[in-house]
């Protein structure tokens, strides 16, 4: 397989996982704006947490994207 194609292959699956990532702390967020209230304090603070986590994981992956985009102008 010519290395082209595996790093296109790569890009597609992390735009897969940073769509599941952003979906997943949109929802997170819209969670805890419509519950913050009635939800218990560890609750809200593991809600946070899981935000924070979510959210620098997605800038991870979307750093690691450019990373391949600019490796393969290269190729």
């Amino acid at each position: 397989m010519p290395q082209i194609a595996i790093v296109k292959e790569t890009i597609a699956y992390l735009k897969f996982w940073l769509g599941v990532l952003v979906v997943s702390d949109i929802t997170l967020v819209g969670w805890l704006l419509t519950n913050a209230d009635a939800a218990s304090s560890l609750k809200t603070y593991g809600a946070i947490i899981g935000i924070t986590v979510m959210t620098s994981s997605a800038l991870f992956v979307h750093k690691r994207i450019e990373y391949m985009i600019s490796t393969l102008k290269e190729l």
